[in-house]
């Protein structure tokens, strides 16, 4: 993969990955705003589940990230 190529996907999986990662952090605010309110328990799982989801996919994004950064610098290095 060329340098051009790696820094984009850096830069895509580094942003994506840290928006989803804040999302994730508002959607489990969200989640306990409701179980405070004693919403039905359906409705606050929901929201807690999908924060779970979006949270770990913004992880992920985030450490696919740091591998091709590394791949980056190892190519500039050469």
């Amino acid at each position: 993969m060329g340098a051009k190529k790696l820094k984009k996907q850096w830069l895509l999986h580094a942003v994506g990955g840290l928006l989803l990662t804040g999302f994730g952090l508002s959607l489990f605010g969200e989640a306990l705003i409701r179980k405070w309110e004693n919403a039905p328990l359906w409705d606050w799982l929901v929201w807690g589940t999908l924060a779970l989801v979006v949270f770990n996919a913004g992880v992920s994004l985030v450490g696919q990230a740091v591998v091709f950064r590394v791949k980056l610098d190892r190519q500039k290095h050469r």
